[in-house]
């Protein structure tokens, strides 16, 4: 029976037990897809990673990410996470102190830098694909009884809109860090509400922060991937940095940078840096990065 090895880590935090665990086999060759799911399942992790070697050209590994009930095209957590834990290994080396490697993903080619100190990854940096915007929600109402909320807690003068830098959300703003604190996705609301809309997949905001330098609280929810709520997460802090600059939430001339904590409603708090560049109204960048924590490595028989 082979036997695969697998690294858990802990994403987007500098100490353990915080922010967004990850599970990553750093060689799955021979796995299919059915048994990648599975393990995946079984983790019960946010998302589990795969590791294989590249199919194009140009690129150093390729990727598979997978959460409880499917396979993603890209996701942020997965991504840092699995490069720190290639790094660790020796797959990735420092050639200087700052190491860019080419991630094959669903979405494509995803560029990941690395810093690194005293020969260890300290910061893990990815590249995401430039923002799309999609449909508005125009039921305010419906949106706060999905969310436990009364309709006043919903930033009204900002729109339930949904953002992509390659898996979209729906970005819902609110007044306060009680608002945030107080949110429980109703499940028979939200499958009324967002069955056939865009996405499902939920993510909300404010202003308001618990913790000195943080920009944004969030919280992210998507049943539908079979996470309740997610500790940290990386695809949808892109988008929310180019939110903040779309709706001129922040005065940010050529580049904005912005940290977003997330997980502490969970005990986990995570913190996620941010940084967009943009030039005459048109985004030129993204990138969404953090540290590491190593927690553990196994084997699965």
């Amino acid at each position: 029976m082979k036997k695969y090895r697998y690294q858990l880590v802990d994403v987007f935090t500098d100490r353990a037990f915080g922010g967004n665990p990850l599970a990553v086999l750093t060689d799955a060759r021979g796995l299919p897809a059915e048994v990648m799911q599975a393990i995946a399942k079984e983790f019960n992790l946010s998302e589990t990673t795969f590791v294989l070697p590249p199919e194009t050209p140009g690129h150093d590994f390729r990727v598979r990410i997978f959460t409880p009930g499917r396979e993603l095209p890209m996701a942020g957590h997965p991504t840092v996470g699995t490069a720190f834990v290639l790094a660790r290994e020796g797959m990735i080396k420092s050639t200087s102190d700052e190491t860019t490697v080419m991630f094959e993903e669903g979405v494509g080619t995803i560029p990941v830098s690395l810093r690194f100190r005293n020969d260890a990854p300290d910061f893990v940096e990815m590249n995401q694909p430039l923002p799309r915007f999609g449909a508005r929600f125009a039921d305010a109402a419906l949106i706060a009884e999905m969310l436990s909320l009364d309709v006043r807690d919903i930033e009204t003068d900002l729109p339930i809109e949904v953002g992509s830098c390659g898996i979209p959300f729906l970005f819902v703003p609110l007044r306060s860090l009680s608002a945030a604190r107080r949110c429980r996705v109703r499940l028979d609301v939200w499958e009324k509400a967002l069955g056939g809309f865009e996405t499902r997949d939920i993510f909300v905001f404010t202003r308001e922060v618990e913790y000195e330098g943080s920009t944004v609280h969030s919280r992210m929810f998507a049943p539908e991937m079979g996470i309740g709520e997610d500790p940290a997460t990386g695809s949808a802090s892109g988008p929310l940095g180019c939110y903040l600059i779309r709706h001129k939430l922040f005065d940010s001339p050529g580049e904005f940078s912005c940290v977003s904590e997330q997980g502490v409603e969970m005990g986990r708090p995570s913190f996620i840096h941010v940084r967009v560049a943009h030039e005459a109204g048109e985004f030129t960048s993204v990138r969404v990065g953090g540290r590491c924590v190593a927690m553990g490595e196994g084997t699965l028989d």
